[in-house]
């Protein structure tokens, strides 16, 4: 066994420790929210670098953005560059009386696993380049530059602008991003497709004001209704999305086992699948539509009137080979054209388009990195998966870093359940992770 190995392991204990004071501060960047918390997280991960032995470490800021920590660990002559990102802020917790712990920001260990929100995604990831580093007391032997975002769960409003501000600061040979997820437990993955992602706003509108029901119900619409009968356009009779000029590509040889992909979504007994393919082909390579939330009248408030305007968010992952802007043109095309009954139909993006990408994973960086996971894992070769999520700064260090290995890594696993109720980490794969990082900074060398 490597020293390196040997290291990490004995570091362990305390990486442990600091993940889980990272994890006691509620860093949700969420407008409308407290943003103490992921100031807070961000000096927190900057002290870990500076601690680590960093030659620099500064916050940086875009425009009215949250802060992103960066350090710098310089490069040994000859030696290349490698740029490790991940991000400290969490998404909100949600409905507390589905957590099985009183405080979601209180690590619990059960099972061999931890759990807590964002101990996986992805306060973990900041931990796994922090454990690297430290075997090394400050002297990798490649250089190291980290990025550290503050706001990657609101969305990342401002990391574009902030990654073109500092490009020629955050250059590097190889990009890691550690924001991604294993096969399973016991295979680790390298991530080379991504389903990109945008939401929109339809509103429907068919009255000047609301009306009784029972006096002009019949001949005149409802505005609810004909929402509705709009969003199930978006989907055929087997459940693949309807909405011409959206892509499909191909995805990895890898196939999800049914009955095991039923328990980790936890479906109900007599709920089907929708779509048609193979199981990774719907995960990974072809877009989704999913009705996100509705405006109108609760049931139980709701009077007897017919309703003049109703409003739902939709959110589409898109295919690799697909763009944000394609899909957004195709989307409001559709529902302007599928209108009923003439009704008004107005669409609206939230926010930013996230494009979908593509990895060619070939080449030393990724042979590096293979070998790497293959010795962390005890002999176990990594596979190619895609993800249905989206990390849409991706394209963009694609486009600023065009000669760089971008490589997606990830610290959760099929049960990590990210964004939902007890969020959890596998403490033995974390290890790995740890060891595998370590490993691929050796690896690096030239």
């Amino acid at each position: 066994m490597s020293d390196v190995v040997n290291a990490v392991r004995a570091a362990m204990p305390a990486v442990r420790a600091d993940l889980e004071a990272l994890v006691k501060i509620p860093a949700i960047a969420f407008e409308g929210l407290d943003h103490e918390p992921v100031r807070q997280g961000a000096n927190a991960v900057q002290r870990l670098l500076d601690e680590a032995g960093a030659a620099e470490t500064r916050q940086l800021r875009h425009g009215d953005g949250q802060p992103s920590v960066y350090a710098h660990f310089p490069a040994p002559a000859g030696q290349p560059t490698v740029l490790l990102y991940a991000h400290q802020d969490v998404q909100p917790v949600g409905d507390l009386a589905k957590w099985e712990q009183p405080d979601p920001f209180t690590v619990v260990e059960k099972d061999g696993r931890l759990y807590g929100r964002g101990v996986a995604d992805d306060k973990a990831g900041v931990m796994a380049h922090v454990a690297a580093l430290r075997v090394y007391g400050g002297k990798p032997p490649v250089g190291v530059k980290l990025l550290i975002e503050g706001e990657e769960e609101f969305g990342s409003p401002t990391l574009e602008g902030l990654l073109r501000e500092h490009q020629d600061l955050l250059a590097a040979d190889v990009v890691v991003i550690a924001d991604s997820q294993n096969w399973r437990t016991e295979v680790p993955a390298l991530t080379t497709t991504l389903r990109g992602v945008i939401n929109v706003y339809v509103e429907v509108a068919v009255l000047n004001g609301a009306i009784h029901s029972g006096m002009f119900g019949g001949p005149i619409p409802d505005a609810l209704t004909a929402l509705a009968r709009l969003v199930a356009t978006l989907h055929d009779d087997n459940g693949d999305v309807a909405v011409a000029g959206l892509v499909s590509s191909r995805s990895s040889d890898l196939d999800y086992d049914e009955e095991a992909l039923r328990h980790e979504a936890g479906m109900l007994p007599g709920t089907e699948f929708i779509g048609t393919g193979r199981i990774t082909e719907r995960l990974w390579s072809k877009p989704t539509a999913t009705v996100l939330g509705i405006d109108a009248p609760g049931a139980a408030e709701s009077a007897n009137a017919l309703q003049p305007r109703a409003r739902a968010k939709i959110s589409f992952r898109l295919a690799a080979g697909d763009s944000a802007a394609n899909a957004l043109k195709a989307v409001r095309e559709h529902l302007q054209a599928n209108a009923p009954w003439g009704a008004e139909v107005t669409v609206t993006p939230e926010g930013g388009l996230g494009d979908p990408c593509a990895i060619d994973a070939t080449g030393p960086s990724f042979d590096a990195a293979r070998a790497a996971f293959a010795e962390a894992w005890d002999g176990t070769e990594p596979v190619e998966i895609g993800v249905g999520g989206s990390i849409p700064m991706i394209a963009t260090f694609q486009e600023l870093f065009p000669e760089a290995a971008i490589l997606v890594t990830g610290v959760e696993d099929q049960y990590s359940n990210p964004h939902g109720p007890n969020e959890s980490l596998d403490v033995k794969m974390f290890e790995r992770v740890c060891v595998a990082e370590a490993l691929l900074l050796e690896k690096l060398k030239r």
